[in-house]
């Protein structure tokens, strides 16, 4: 029964019900830990073979660059050419850095903070104001970078089919300051969502008042897929283009929760032109990024049906511990109405939407009884997020033993705070 349909009775012996449920858990001294999106230990040993030294015994590539000296600031050939095929652009159109694409995107947005665009009339820091479009639910990280910078972040929904187009449109349209926005596209963080091909065509065609407008385009997680191959989408470089507006676009992604995090390689994707305006800059930065971990990386993976081999073998680790989280939600949560969530065919995250201002009290007391959530907020810019009511769910990193458990202590959570809410209206 819906718990909005309960006596005051009802509710009360619901909630004497669910405490009774807490404290026996609580009694228990759990300590699991569902914080980051990390990957799991299997996971990572399914790239072990990645240190195998015959794989660089050979330290030329095809064309006979020696991988141990200084140069090639874009990447070896055969890493942009892997890169490249991953995000279904040409390989001349990708520049392969070092391992972190959180660490390209935060130098790109400085870059343009300091030097401006290949288009900018000036450096964005010469501008009265700098605004970004931050879909939400969303990233953390990306929030924090452009905080750190200086921009005033402005949160739009995103929609299963991606952000509210119709407020994006009109926000653009007649604000100059409004220099760029976020994007996770596929397999969205946290939701999961994956955006449309029309959301993506009004994305790259949109009239802007700022003439520098980019998009960050986050494809974190397109290969990223728990069936047998990753959903098909409108690739936003090739619709910009299309559009008229082919600087627009800038693509980031990285093999991190594919090979090591924090030993991958990243790589950013755009126009020819903005391809050329960045390695300029980078120029100035960097002689080369370690090539010699691009020729691992390549040898290891080979190309993009060695990629998708490669992330069928995390999906069938993965897709265990979503089907677990969900299991006990469909269990636990059905027809009270009191917890919305989605249903991810791939990323790392599950989204839930608890009872308005109960988020922060759900999380602290899940920590409280040893099992530990990404903190309420922290899908919105500055870590409000105005309704309390948004968490993520990140299954990867705990073993699958443990998972059932933790879920069932966070639905039992979600129930004491909406038994308590509406016993005190």
């Amino acid at each position: 029964m819906q718990y909005c349909k309960m006596s005051q009775e009802q509710l009360r012996e619901e909630l004497n019900v669910q405490k009774t449920r807490y404290d026996a858990y609580m009694a228990k001294g759990l300590s699991y830990d569902m914080t980051r999106g990390k990957p799991c230990t299997e996971q990572l040993d399914l790239s072990n073979g990645i240190l195998d030294e015959s794989l660089v015994a050979d330290v030329k590539t095809e064309g006979g660059l020696d991988c141990r000296n200084y140069g090639v600031l874009t990447g070896i050939p055969e890493a942009r050419a892997l890169m490249g095929a991953m995000l279904g652009v040409p390989a001349d159109q990708v520049i392969v850095g070092g391992n972190s694409s959180l660490n390209m995107m935060h130098d790109l947005l400085a870059f343009f903070m300091l030097h401006g665009t290949s288009q900018s009339g000036k450096p964005w820091c010469k501008e009265e104001k700098v605004k970004f479009i931050c879909p939400v639910p969303g990233y953390d990280r990306h929030f924090g970078v452009t905080q750190s910078l200086g921009f005033e972040l402005i949160p739009v929904d995103l929609l299963p089919d991606g952000p509210d187009m119709d407020r994006i449109e009109a926000l653009v349209k007649s604000d100059a300051s409004i220099k760029g926005m976020w994007s996770v596209p596929k397999y969205s963080n946290p939701t999961g969502y994956v955006y449309s091909d029309d959301c993506i065509r009004r994305l790259a065609s949109m009239p802007t008042a700022a003439d520098d407008f980019r998009i960050m385009w986050d494809d974190a997680y397109t290969i990223h897929f728990l069936g047998d191959a990753p959903v098909e989408q409108l690739n936003l470089i090739e619709a910009c283009k299309e559009a008229g507006n082919p600087d627009r676009a800038i693509m980031i992604a990285s093999t991190s929760k594919i090979t090591f995090p924090g030993a991958g390689i990243a790589a950013i994707a755009s126009s020819p032109a903005n391809i050329a305006y960045f390695t300029k800059l980078l120029s100035n930065q960097t002689i080369g990024s370690d090539k010699m971990n691009q020729l691992r990386h390549v040898r290891f993976l080979k190309d993009r049906e060695g990629l998708l081999a490669h992330m069928r073998k995390h999906a069938d680790i993965l897709r265990p511990k979503f089907q677990a989280v969900l299991e006990v939600f469909d269990r636990e949560m059905t027809g009270l109405d009191i917890l919305s969530w989605t249903k991810p065919e791939g990323g790392y995250f599950i989204s839930i939407d608890v009872p308005e201002g109960c988020a922060s009290k759900v999380v602290a007391m899940a920590k409280a009884c040893g099992v530990a959530f990404t903190p309420a907020g922290a899908t919105y810019p500055c870590g409000v997020d105005p309704l309390d009511r948004n968490i993520r769910i990140a299954p990867s990193f705990p073993p699958l033993s443990q998972i059932g458990t933790a879920i069932e202590v966070l639905c039992i959570c979600i129930k004491i705070c909406a038994l308590e809410k509406l016993l005190n209206k």
